[in-house]
């Protein structure tokens, strides 16, 4: 059996769009090689690097639970087989922005899969909010998010982390943040800024968002890949 690689990561970049509460992202030169080379004295080879300011949830990232828990999991001690596993990706991309999706939403777009939810499962939400609106000013503010109820329902089926290609799990009207409150209840992860859902959209396949070992952190940006049957 082959395997073909399917990139699931939004590019970092400076000026890139960010949650409206998070750190902007800043690249800076730290040496160029002509700078190195005369620092060491080789004249044959110099070594270029370049400084990151980001956020723990610029671009495509995955939540520690202590983001919205404060008894929570850093990133450093969440279980790392929530960021890999087996996945499904759900078609959503009907549900308009103007409202939430609900239960009967997950149900039916699962049996669209021909899948089951099953315990350990990661689930990822194809809403089409990418594909129509990503480098717009309709990105952070125009898009679906779930209930309270379909967070749950997704919790109780065993599901460990809920990726969207959106900024956010949640309605951008729900200031009860109702995806992180569920994900706080039931100590699971959620995955925000994915790309390239339409690919894998309907299919169940092998996917990694493993996050950076920072010591304490809230959440950290991620290389998300679904490796899927060529």
């Amino acid at each position: 059996m082959s395997l073909k690689v399917i990139d699931l990561s939004q590019e970092i970049f400076q000026g890139m769009s960010v949650f409206p509460m998070h750190q902007p992202t800043f690249i800076m030169t730290n040496m160029t090689h002509e700078e190195n080379m005369e620092k060491t004295g080789s004249k044959t080879l110099g070594f270029s690097a370049r400084n990151l300011l980001i956020s723990e949830h610029g671009g495509t990232h995955c939540d520690a639970v202590w983001e919205y828990k404060p008894s929570g999991k850093t990133i450093d001690f969440m279980p790392l087989d929530y960021f890999f596993g087996s996945a499904i990706c759900i078609d959503l991309s009907h549900i308009e922005p103007d409202r939430y999706i609900e239960v009967d939403d997950i149900k039916k777009a699962v049996k669209k899969c021909k899948e089951e939810l099953n315990k350990g499962d990661i689930v990822l939400m194809y809403t089409g909010h990418y594909d129509r609106n990503f480098g717009t000013e309709k990105w952070q503010t125009e898009y679906s998010g779930l209930s309270y109820n379909a967070a749950k329902y997704l919790a109780e089926c065993g599901v460990v982390n809920i990726g969207v290609d959106a900024p956010a799990i949640d309605h951008p009207n729900d200031l009860d943040f109702s995806g992180h409150l569920v994900c706080g209840e039931y100590d699971i992860t959620n995955t925000e800024n994915l790309c390239n859902l339409d690919k894998v959209v309907n299919k169940r396949f092998l996917y990694f968002g493993l996050p950076l070992k920072i010591r304490a952190g809230s959440g950290s940006p991620i290389r998300a890949i679904a490796l899927i049957e060529d």
